[in-house]
């Protein structure tokens, strides 16, 4: 099936009715005891992820790195690194996937490559090297300098001098993340090649990181979203995508709803999909961003996920996420971790799979994982964490206060290890985990969900469920029903003559939500965090984090 013609534009997709589950496979499943999760992991647990219904894994970088960056530092595009096992182990992977109706999605990370990567080695050699334009050079400044005052994101200068090749290059991460230069077409050739022979070996499609950056005008000061980029993508669709029925899926955190359509439009012949951070970054702080979150704002949150319904209603196609490896886990951050913990995991999942799109699941958000509590920043592991904890002491910010902010919106608190058991290490290894486990999976674990007919485990399993049955899911269109109330998320999908119902307590405390009359009526209760109900009548009283769906008409 993955490798089949692509059929036609207006057909409908395969993954528009599957669920997609993110794997960050240093995190997932140890299977040698060394601490550090790996393929064969993974594939000991595929029987988890049929059995909760998913459609496709996307699985974060398992390609040779020194994990500085966890992997998303690449430097063999072409192998497997060591401690997550071999081309070999990773061809049964997708065989076995396969098998249970599983693709497997890879991680491609081709704005930079490592510094280790044979391209870059070769690049620092020598000026006249071909490699030296695979990435972004420029001479020393005035003063024999770096070129310009460009931070890289993870901290520090943008630009590292090479003293053999005499000049500085970007990385717009990290010194340890160099950026390929899109402009050369012996690059982009390399890289078409290179994903070729990973679809060959049967994989499903790709995840793109940060792709949006590929188009950059370094001159200009344009990296997001800069003026060669859907050229770029445009080429990329014709030398590798075109005729195939597999999933592409664009990152973007500069994606607006004005951009959106230029992705993944029908008629552009770029990407299927992209994963926008618009409803993430409503809640960051406009100066200190993450490290300062604001309190959480339902009408806001809504309002751009409303947006996003909107503009991708009749075109494109929306990712539906609230959790994924660079953020933090999302009971935590939009609902309650506390004694209502799975009310609100519950509430959230409904809001997310059964709006318009292709949701996908982090791993342990199924059974309501929760962020970490780090005391310290020796307990971090995260590149851009740890780099910015430098920058924040020398502006004079109390480690206190960096840690908190940390703890908040982290990117470790999704990476602590997944909570299998009660047992030692949460069952994830038989050493010592790589990033310490939390404490909290003597309750937290897929033993004792998998044992809870009522848990969130089997909640998620009951949407994953509606939508392969339900057509109204997939293809219904989306209208909002509640757009002004304080303390709840309430919307319709309708498609000819079935209509379904979403109401959603998003807060701790009891809420009353008068029914608009459109909405009312008698129908089939399909979920209910606290029981179902059938019939929407003027006034609904709900419950903490309470949240339902009925069905009107319909199989």
């Amino acid at each position: 099936m993955l490798h089949d013609p692509a059929p036609p534009m207006d057909a409908a997709r395969w993954w528009q009715s599957a669920t997609g589950y993110q794997i960050y496979p240093r995190s997932f499943a140890d299977s040698n005891g060394d601490g550090i999760g790996d393929i064969p992991g993974i594939i000991s647990k595929l029987g988890y992820l049929e059995e909760l219904g998913i459609g496709f894994i996307w699985l974060s970088p398992v390609y040779r790195s020194p994990m500085r960056d966890n992997g998303y530092d690449i430097s063999d595009y072409r192998d497997i690194a060591p401690e997550f096992g071999t081309l070999a182990d990773f061809d049964r992977l997708v065989a076995e996937a396969k098998a249970r109706g599983i693709g497997i999605v890879m991680d491609l990370v081709v704005n930079h490559s490592s510094d280790e990567h044979a391209w870059f080695r070769a690049a620092c050699r020598s000026r006249g090297a071909p490699e030296h334009d695979y990435y972004i050079w420029r001479d020393p400044g005035p003063d024999g300098g770096p070129p310009s005052d460009l931070q890289a994101c993870f901290g520090g200068s943008a630009w590292t001098y090479v003293p053999a090749a005499g000049r500085y290059y970007l990385g717009y991460f990290s010194p340890g993340q160099p950026d390929l230069n899109w402009q050369n077409p012996a690059l982009r050739r390399e890289i078409h090649e290179m994903m070729r022979w990973w679809l060959d070996r049967g994989i499903a499609g790709f995840r793109m990181d940060v792709i949006s950056l590929i188009g950059k005008d370094v001159e200009a000061g344009l990296f997001e979203e800069g003026p060669y980029l859907h050229g770029f993508l445009q080429e990329m669709h014709r030398e590798v995508l075109a005729g195939r029925d597999l999933l592409s899926i664009g990152e973007s955190w500069s994606v607006s709803r004005g951009t959106a359509l230029l992705y993944c439009g029908r008629d552009r012949a770029e990407l299927d999909m992209v994963f926008q951070f618009n409803h993430v970054v409503e809640g960051w702080d406009p100066e200190h961003g993450k490290w300062k979150p604001k309190p959480f704002d339902l009408g806001r949150f809504r309002a751009v996920l409303e947006d996003w319904q909107a503009v991708l209603d009749q075109d494109g196609w929306n990712a539906l996420f609230l959790s994924n490896h660079d953020l933090p886990r999302q009971v935590s951050k939009y609902g309650c971790d506390g004694p209502q913990r799975v009310a609100a995991a519950k509430m959230l999942a409904t809001v997310m799979h059964l709006m318009k799109g292709t949701p996908f699941v982090y791993q342990g958000e199924e059974i309501g994982m929760t962020n970490a509590a780090f005391a310290e920043i020796g307990e971090f592991r995260d590149l851009e964490t740890l780099g910015h904890y430098e920058a924040a002491m020398a502006r004079g910010m109390s480690p206190e206060a960096f840690i908190a902010g940390a703890n908040d919106n982290g990117r470790d608190n999704s990476r602590t290890p997944m909570q299998w058991s009660a047992g030692p290490q949460a069952g994830f290894t038989t050493g010592t985990p790589w990033i310490g486990v939390n404490p909290n999976h003597a309750a937290i674990n897929v033993d004792a969900e998998r044992a809870d007919p009522g848990g969130i485990l089997a909640h998620y399993r009951a949407l994953i469920a509606l939508r392969r049955t339900q057509p109204v899911v997939v293809h219904g269109s989306y209208r909002a029903m509640a757009p002004e109330h304080a303390q709840v998320f309430a919307y319709e999908r309708r498609l000819g003559g079935t209509r379904l119902a979403v109401v959603a307590n998003f807060s701790a405390d009891p809420a009353v939500f008068d029914v608009p009359q459109e909405m009312q009526g008698s129908g089939r209760g399909l979920l209910g965090s606290h029981g179902l109900r059938g019939d929407l009548g003027p006034r609904l009283e709900l419950a903490p984090y309470e949240s339902l769906a009925v069905l009107f008409g319909g199989p």
